[in-house]
């Protein structure tokens, strides 16, 4: 259902266990939605990399913490591809005071969600989309990324 890249060897120097986590996070979210057939990559890279990739599809010449690639409609059910950047994320964990692990976990969840064709453009969309991730991450383990002190995810 997910697959991991680690094209960013900070990831696992940083964190041991960021292919299982992002798997995790990234099953949950498909499973809690019903697309258990479904099937999504995740790259965990640099900013680089990630900076590249809003430039051209976003036109957006700064780097991210995630990036949302959904696929056309194809019969090997890929839903699409979700980037993370280690600086960013790492940077923004760092910031907010929560272990990268979580917030690796959290963006994961946000980028699938996004695959799923969930959004935050409006008040009621970020609504339901974040109390979805706040489901799923406490699925995980892992506390609310909204409550007070949390921080969220940039």
């Amino acid at each position: 259902m997910i697959d991991i890249e680690i094209e960013e060897a900070a990831w696992s120097y940083a964190e041991a266990d960021a292919e299982a986590l992002a798997r995790r996070a990234g099953e949950a979210v498909l499973l809690g939605e019903g697309a258990d057939g479904e099937h999504v990559t995740v790259l965990l890279t640099d900013d680089a990399t990630v900076h590249a990739l809003n430039a051209r599809f976003r036109e957006k010449d700064a780097p991210t913490n995630v990036l949302s690639f959904p696929a056309p409609p194809n019969p090997e059910k890929h839903l699409g591809d979700v980037a993370l950047a280690y600086g960013v994320c790492a940077r923004e964990a760092a910031e907010q005071g929560k272990p990268l692990a979580h917030h690796l976990q959290h963006l994961v969840a946000h980028g699938v969600l996004h695959l799923l064709g969930y959004d935050h453009m409006t008040d009621s969309e970020a609504e339901a989309m974040e109390g979805l991730e706040r489901v799923v991450l406490a699925g995980l383990g892992v506390p609310d990324p909204y409550a007070a002190g949390e921080g969220d995810h940039g």
